[in-house]
């Protein structure tokens, strides 16, 4: 019995990190919708995080019922005259209202204020994403150019080392200006314990020999990877593969590649010691530079420098891009995915439901606020893109309606709305379900 309390403590752990995640990501979505519905006139009952029965709640002076129910897996915005959180017409109460009264509910306001309240919800989202990755890369700094040595991690063999401070100009005889032209340079080295640096130190200029600059290091693990799953932590040093030793991720990167899944004896070096790992390289889609996506074999960690860059910190502009680019490029990726796999290209189970993503929250959780942040950031963004597909009951559906409005001088009929409601419910509970099912089944 008692071995069952890690494991239990682990689906605790990995529940409230998706609880704090979702938590966060509904209530900034939801406000979105509240405060443009306030700036533009429209009256907000209820603002709710969860559904079913209210923990707790509070009415402001303007008259909005703020609360925390106990199903905290959503959350919605009542708005006068709507008969319940979907922001359909309360038809048997509705016509009784006055027209200024109307005027201050989601369906008697004029239609650009009710198409800015519905499109604020995944706007906001995106502003969510948009500024966490810029604050990230404010507070941790972007490498400085050309690259300044900082601190060593620990490895496993004591190499000659470059010196804190010291200022990289070429590695294996390629100038590097930039710390994008340093890690290509890397990519065509010779694999050796010790490579050619050409170095600044102290206002001086010399070249040396120090330890190979990408050692097969573990910097990050993937959720549900065979990495994690084995049991490989974040700092580990891979230094031999089935009996064969390696001193560069390059060759880690090769083997797995190669195993064409074929289970693998893994050795760590991990604080003094040296462990032994069997996993099984997975087949997992990946997007490519062009837009498309390749099956690759993976054991899901990334590596990292022998030493950690210098850094300083950009400037709010700068940051405020990076922002904006990381999210346009999570957008770009998850449309170029589904349309990969609508079309066959890549495995349908690369889209996942909730119990996916809730292990994804707690692993990002495990390895570190910074990390888990930065999921809270992609999340948010991924919730705003799928809030914006045209499915009736989703804002885009939503959006829908109001152009059709624009266009045709009058809303859908209610008989109609009924009908496109009920279709958008059964496609999202039928993704759902599918989603849920690649939980389960798929590797």
């Amino acid at each position: 019995m008692t071995s069952l309390i890690p494991e239990f403590g682990g689906v605790l752990w990995t529940l409230a990190a998706f609880v704090v995640a979702l938590s966060v990501i509904v209530f900034v979505h939801e406000y979105g919708h509240y405060i443009v519905g306030k700036w533009s006139g429209i009256k907000a009952e209820v603002f709710s995080i969860g559904f079913g029965p209210v923990l707790f709640s509070r009415t402001d002076r303007h008259g909005t019922r703020w609360q925390l129910a106990a199903l905290p897996f959503g959350g919605f915005v009542k708005f006068l005259g709507d008969a319940s959180a979907a922001s359909d017409k309360a038809s048997d109460t509705y016509e009784d209202l006055d027209e200024e009264t109307k005027r201050h509910t989601m369906h008697g306001a004029p239609l650009w204020a009710r198409a800015a309240t519905v499109a604020a919800g995944p706007v906001f989202n995106f502003i969510l994403s948009i500024l966490v990755f810029g604050a990230m890369v404010l507070v941790q700094g972007t490498p400085k150019e050309p690259v300044e040595v900082g601190e060593y991690v620990p490895l496993p063999a004591e190499v000659q080392k470059l010196q804190q401070g010291d200022t990289i100009l070429s590695v294996g005889g390629q100038e590097v200006a930039t710390y994008e032209a340093f890690i290509a340079a890397i990519r065509e080295l010779p694999v050796g314990p010790l490579t050619e640096y050409g170095i600044e130190r102290a206002g001086e200029r010399r070249v040396v020999e120090a330890a190979y600059p990408f050692p097969p290091l573990v910097q990050g693990l993937q959720a549900g990877s065979a990495a994690m799953d084995a049991g490989i932590e974040i700092g580990d040093v891979i230094v031999a593969v089935d009996g064969q030793p390696i001193t560069a991720f390059r060759e880690l990167q090769d083997i797995v590649a190669a195993s064409d899944g074929k289970a693998l004896q893994i050795d760590v070096w991990r604080d003094g010691e040296t462990l032994d790992f069997v996993l099984a390289p997975r087949r997992v889609d990946m997007p490519t530079g062009e837009g498309g996506f390749e099956t690759r074999w993976l054991i899901g960690m990334t590596g990292g420098l022998a030493f950690t860059p210098g850094t300083e910190r950009p400037g709010p502009v700068e940051a405020l891009q990076y922002g904006v680019d990381q999210t346009v490029f999570i957008v770009q990726s998850s449309l170029s995915g589904l349309w990969h796999m609508v079309t066959g290209a890549i495995s349908s189970c690369n889209l996942r439901g909730p119990i996916g993503i809730a292990e994804t929250s707690g692993a990002a959780a495990s390895q570190g606020a910074s990390n888990f942040i930065w999921f809270i950031a992609v999340l948010s963004t991924a919730v705003g893109l799928l809030n914006l597909f045209p499915i009736p009951v989703l804002d885009g559906g939503h959006l829908v309606f109001h152009a059709y409005e624009a266009i045709a001088g009058k809303p859908p009929s209610d008989g109609a709305l009924r009908v496109l409601m009920g279709v958008g419910l059964t496609l999202m509970l039928s993704l759902m379900v599918f989603a849920l099912t690649n939980d389960l089944f798929c590797p």
